[in-house]
């Protein structure tokens, strides 16, 4: 298991790790008929799960903004390599929803699942290529980044 930790004074600098990550992940993946890269994000509400999503979506081409899916769930995005489902399942009830809303609709090649509160949707989500843990540091952050796949190591090697 390949782990890295990073302390972030401040939200660009959590927005120049997603970049990092988005470009490595680009480097190593996003080849015609790659399989998905699963990335799970942990930590506190309002520790900077959405923040890194939408630097890590943005960095791979998405022009436009990047909303919480808090409500909806997930929001797609179409790039040029990749299609991007990023959720958030901090409203999950029921694992059991994912199937309902039809979550192997969301899987497949050439995907990248950006999951916050994974362990909301456990049983129903692939398994991560890498997880991140953002926690509070008085006013700045902490961030574990670990990889969990041969893919995950060779991205965090590339990052």
């Amino acid at each position: 298991m390949t782990a890295v930790t990073l302390f972030l004074a401040d939200e660009a600098a959590l927005l120049a790790v997603a970049a990092r990550l988005a470009n490595a992940a680009e480097q190593i993946t996003g080849k015609p008929g790659d399989a998905a890269l699963t990335i799970f994000l942990y930590g506190e509400l309002g520790a900077g799960k959405t923040t890194f999503s939408r630097g890590f979506i943005q960095e791979l081409g998405h022009q436009g903004k990047v909303k919480s899916p808090t409500y909806t769930l997930v929001e797609s995005y179409d790039l040029p390599n990749w299609q991007v489902h990023h959720f958030d399942l901090y409203r999950l009830a029921d694992p059991e929803e994912l199937e309902f809303m039809g979550i192997r609709d969301y899987l497949g090649n050439n995907r990248i699942i950006l999951a916050e509160w994974p362990q909301r949707g456990e049983g129903y989500l692939p398994d991560q290529d890498i997880t991140i843990t953002i926690d509070y540091a008085d006013t700045a952050r902490s961030m574990t980044l670990t990889a969990l796949t041969q893919r995950g190591r060779e991205i965090l090697d590339t990052f």
